[in-house]
């Protein structure tokens, strides 16, 4: 799957993959394209994105999803409400 999505895991999964010692990225509302040349993990904690896989169905963030991106994925982000997520690449 090019996008997995996992609705509010418990905060001993979140310790046990160290979320909490992650990089924070926020985003203003906006669109724009993005390909993934590695995967990707973050967990959002504010905002709403629409992320949609080029010829792909569209995929909904909210707060507390644990999502993983798969390495040559190619999507348009379109971020709704401002976005504060903590991420990791790799």
């Amino acid at each position: 799957m090019p996008i997995t999505v996992e609705k509010n895991p418990s905060p001993a999964s979140l310790a046990a993959i160290r979320v909490s010692e992650w990089p924070i990225w926020t985003k203003e509302a906006s669109t724009f394209p993005w390909t993934y040349d590695e995967p990707e993990t973050c967990c959002l904690f504010e905002g709403e994105v629409v992320v949609t896989p080029d010829g792909g169905e569209p995929v909904t963030l909210e707060p507390g999803d644990l999502v993983t991106f798969s390495a040559g994925l190619s999507c348009t982000w379109e971020v709704r409400r401002p976005v504060r997520k903590a991420y990791r690449f790799g």
